[in-house]
């Protein structure tokens, strides 16, 4: 018999039973709401191997591309093969540490006497408890606060990897799938997951999910605009723009917010709770990074500062409360998994550090547990001591001819020549975004007095060793604070102050986006971005 493998577990393979079956035999949750008819499509598990032992695809599959089936649905018919296969839905490190910003209660939705009301309406009678969810959905991870919105606490914190990937590992991707024969998929499956979670927090709780009352969503416009199900080819063609973005500039809406009731969209909570989608600043540069705003009190910020939050799409916004510029770069994922041999996202055997010694590698992995692969901070440490050891190049060359580099050599894990072009364009992208937004404010790096390097991969991201590649700005260490989740605490602050979301809202309409790819040098530099070297401090 061949082995079918998933995550660390090996089983024996037999014919005739679902991947579902398997995930059961080892007790791997995989999300259904459906008694696994193929209805739901909550079940999209990742073959990584044996696609072609598994039955062909069924008609209730027909929206999946690639490597991608439904658990439910997939049944193993070769039974000599060897199968290996991922949940989607898997547990991605949690990211705990974040800037934090305290603002007076002030939610949309309060109690009076024994009821709850929105304003001057009544929605429900009191019922022990006045809760409210923000949403983060980001590209490749979703988080969520649970909050109690009589006190400010946060009482849970969930987060799982957006299920989306099926459509594309980038918005561009995603927005090429929305728009085609499967269009509202990608909708259906966030807001089935978002609803498995709300159910899954809320059991743990022992709390009914009808006492959450209000819900705020962030994410890039892409992001958001598929939640809401709005259509996104306006996103992926020039000018680039959310047709709520497009209405606001043709003067038919005064806001880029969005709202509209849980029940009408089917998210699983009070019906009546209003769900908020934050503004959008422009183009690719959406309420995420609105929220982030928040979080490091732009709003109040009188010196100039950078924002620089890192992802599969990085927004860059420099300035103070009183002109700001923002710009997009489309890294693509291969600093968060994708492209590159051997990476992954940050989760539990993925290579996070990367010390070199003489010819000795010393790697660190999340959990530490035996590696797997390696996600993007252990990437920007090998490719950083690659440089300082002079084994690779500017240019990304191996000093000794080679075309590789084994930075696991018990596991052969390594990195190629063509995955350090990969990197390099990726990384180029964040060169050129922060480089000519930069330029363009005509401030000195002096006197900038603060980088703040927002998002989960930057979290975990050693700042120094990312200068160093031209990966960020290069900015003194002391003058770089890393903000975790930003995103998500300006959810949550939007959640608990429903003036914060008008501070927010007047914000984002005075922020003036920078189109890179109009820049008349834009090739040179991108070029210039490619190496591995310190990006100048004197920009010209």
């Amino acid at each position: 018999m061949s082995p079918l493998i998933l995550g660390t577990k090996r089983l024996e393979l037999v014919a005739d039973r679902s991947l579902f079956d398997y995930a059961d035999d080892v007790q791997v949750r995989v999300p259904t709401s459906c008694g696994r008819t193929g209805e739901c499509h909550e079940c999209i598990v990742e073959v990584r191997q044996g696609m072609d032992a598994l039955s062909p695809l069924t008609v209730a599959e027909e929206f999946l591309r690639g490597n991608y089936r439904l658990a439910c649905q997939a049944v193993v018919q070769d039974a000599n093969a060897d199968v290996e296969f991922a949940i989607l839905r898997r547990q991605p490190r949690i990211l705990t540490s974040s800037v934090h910003r305290d603002v007076p209660l002030e939610p949309a939705v309060r109690r009076q006497d024994d009821a709850v009301f929105r304003g001057d309406e009544r929605l429900d009678d009191y019922r022990g408890r006045i809760l409210g969810l923000a949403i983060d959905a980001g590209t490749t991870t979703v988080v969520m606060n649970l909050a109690d919105l009589e006190s400010g606490e946060i009482v849970y914190i969930a987060s799982f990897e957006n299920p989306q990937r099926f459509g594309g590992s980038d918005v561009m991707n995603r927005i090429s799938y929305d728009i085609g024969e499967y269009h509202g998929e990608l909708q259906k499956v966030m807001l089935s997951s978002i609803n498995f979670e709300i159910g899954e927090m809320c059991k743990k709780l022992k709390l009914h999910r009808r006492l959450v009352y209000d819900v705020v969503v962030v994410g890039n416009a892409t992001m958001r605009d598929i939640i809401f199900g709005f259509d996104v080819s306006t996103i992926g063609e020039k000018p680039y723009k959310s047709i709520t973005e497009l209405e606001m500039l043709d003067g038919k809406r005064s806001t880029t917010t969005l709202s509209v009731s849980a029940k009408e969209l089917g998210v699983r909570v009070f019906p009546k709770a209003n769900v908020y989608g934050g503004p959008l600043i422009g183009s690719h540069v959406g309420a995420d990074v609105a929220a982030d705003l928040l979080a490091i009190r732009m709003d109040e910020q009188e010196e100039p500062v950078l924002l620089v939050d890192i992802g599969t799409n990085t927004e860059v916004i420099i300035g103070n409360r009183h002109r700001m510029l923002a710009a997009s770069c489309p890294a693509g994922p291969a600093f968060e998994g994708g492209q590159v041999t051997y990476a992954m996202p940050g989760y539990d055997g993925a290579v996070e550090t990367v010390r070199m010694e003489n010819d000795s590698v010393k790697c660190d992995t999340i959990g530490n547990k035996p590696p797997q692969g390696i996600c993007g901070s252990g990437l920007v440490d090998l490719l950083a001591e690659l440089r300082r050891t002079g084994k690779m190049n500017e240019l990304g060359v191996y000093a000794d001819g080679s075309r590789e580099f084994f930075f696991a050599p018990e596991e052969r894990m390594s990195l190629s020549r063509a995955d350090i072009s990969v990197l390099a364009q990726a990384k180029s992208a964040n060169f050129c975004g922060q480089y000519i937004v930069l330029r363009k404010y005509a401030q000195p790096l002096e006197n900038i007095t603060k980088m703040y390097l927002a998002g989960g991969f930057a979290n975990y991201l050693s700042a120094e060793n990312a200068a160093n590649i031209g990966f960020i700005a290069n900015f003194p260490p002391e003058r770089v604070e890393k903000v975790g989740n930003a995103s998500l605490e300006g959810a949550t602050i939007m959640l608990l102050s429903e003036r914060m979301r008008g501070v927010v809202e007047d914000l984002t309409r005075r922020i003036e986006h920078v189109e890179l790819e109009t820049t008349p040098d834009f090739f040179d530099l991108f070029v210039e971005g490619c190496q591995f070297k310190p990006m100048p401090t004197e920009l010209k």
